[in-house]
């Protein structure tokens, strides 16, 4: 009797164990994954009151028949030199990091990805002192800022969750692999369409930002993005 109880409560934490998603084992929806160019006006919630402070255009593109680049470009309201653009280039059967590079008012970074190890730079522009990276990596990871794109192409489904280890480099913060989290994932519908709702967190923030995929179906295309930092609440809502 002892032993049967031992192997239900075994069987029990095996049943409720958090998956733990990595390139190994990742295996995205390949029929949603083509060229895009998607933009969005993010804006900060104040009350009833919304206020425009930017504009996104995301692109997705396959580099060729193995590699998907993942560029951001961020145009700020109250910044109206250059914009803000991150780029990444992963493998696209399995988000396998490759490249990131991020240009912004306050820092240049650019990581190159092998199997082991990020290498490459990151220059603070107020101190304008570089770091050059080169750190060594132990386990399966993605990079960071790929991160959300793949939560759009993985095998969807009600209350869903798993643990997502990440890369990131912040000399100041934390640096090296880390983990994000999909909390829960929920059937809804926004404006007529029927959507994935991902309630999603990461480390790079201790947990305490809280973003809110609403992802069409039918077409995997994010259609609005709900953030709430710590009671300051942010929506990017997505333009044709």
């Amino acid at each position: 009797m002892k032993t049967f109880l031992i192997l239900l409560v075994m069987s029990s934490a095996n049943f409720f164990a958090q998956k733990t998603l990595n390139p190994n084992n990742v295996k995205p929806e390949s029929k949603f994954i083509k060229n895009e160019i998607s933009d969005a006006v993010w804006y900060a919630e104040n009350g009833d009151q919304k206020i425009e402070i930017g504009k996104i255009t995301t692109e997705i593109k396959k580099v060729d028949k193995t590699k998907l680049l993942i560029k951001t470009t961020v145009k700020m309201n109250q910044a109206p030199g250059k914009p803000w653009v991150d780029s990444t280039v992963v493998r696209v059967s399995d988000f396998q990091p490759i490249y990131h590079s991020s240009y912004n008012l306050m820092r240049d970074m650019v990581l190159n990805f092998e199997k082991n190890k990020a290498t490459g730079y990151y220059l603070d522009k107020k101190s304008q002192k570089k770091d050059l990276v080169d750190e060594k990596i132990s386990t399966q990871y993605f990079d960071s800022n790929s991160y959300p794109a793949l939560i759009r192409f993985l095998p969807l489904k009600e209350h869903y969750s798993a643990d997502i280890p990440i890369f990131d480099y912040n000399p100041t913060a934390k640096k090296g692999v880390i983990k994000a989290y999909i909390e829960d994932i929920n059937s809804g519908e926004l404006n007529g369409k029927k959507v994935w709702i991902v309630k999603t967190t990461d480390d790079i923030q201790d947990r305490k930002t809280i973003s809110t995929y609403f992802i069409d179906k039918s077409t995997r295309e994010v259609l609005k993005q709900e953030i709430d930092a710590g009671g300051r609440k942010m929506v990017m809502e997505s333009v044709k």
